[in-house]
């Protein structure tokens, strides 16, 4: 298991919000002992001179060899945290993606590997679930602003 820590910069990052029978596909944030604080959307870090809906595109490529398309336009969130006793603060944008139906079937969890290697798991989460005790879902904020932007749809 690696230990992680933010970077003391600013982070500039793209999630995408991938959704399937009202479930939210999110992956797992560990602790250094291996518990779960909470979940994030997939994607990552921005490459210098790549637009965040290339770098989302790219994320999902390269983490699930999947092809997504992005969808509308993102939500911009800063986010500064604290991560095992270290500052972190990373500027996101999170947009709707398309998945593919027939990539990763079902609901089960999903394996995959980052640039370093580490394996991550993600799995499918009601969201109602998250920021109510148990798991957090991060960055922090997305929630409120996930339920806000559905309930001004539905105006």
């Amino acid at each position: 298991m690696n230990v992680w820590r933010p970077q003391q910069h600013i982070q500039v990052k793209a999630l995408g919000l991938v959704w399937r029978n009202g479930l939210l596909l999110a992956s797992e944030i560990c602790l250094d002992d291996g518990s779960v604080k909470g979940v994030r959307p997939l994607g990552g870090r921005l490459e210098f001179g790549e637009t965040w809906r290339d770098a989302l595109v790219r994320e999902f490529e390269e983490e699930l060899d999947v092809s997504v398309d992005v969808i509308g336009t993102p939500l911009v969130l800063e986010n500064i945290f604290t991560h095992q006793g270290v500052v972190g603060h990373e500027i996101t944008f999170v947009s709707d993606v398309t998945f593919p139906a027939n990539a990763y079937h079902g609901l089960g969890p999903i394996e995959y590997f980052e640039d370093n290697g580490e394996k991550c798991i993600a799995r499918w989460y009601d969201i109602r679930q998250l920021d109510s005790g148990d798991l957090e879902l991060y960055p922090n904020g997305l929630k409120s602003q996930i339920e806000e932007s559905n309930a001004l749809a539905q105006l």
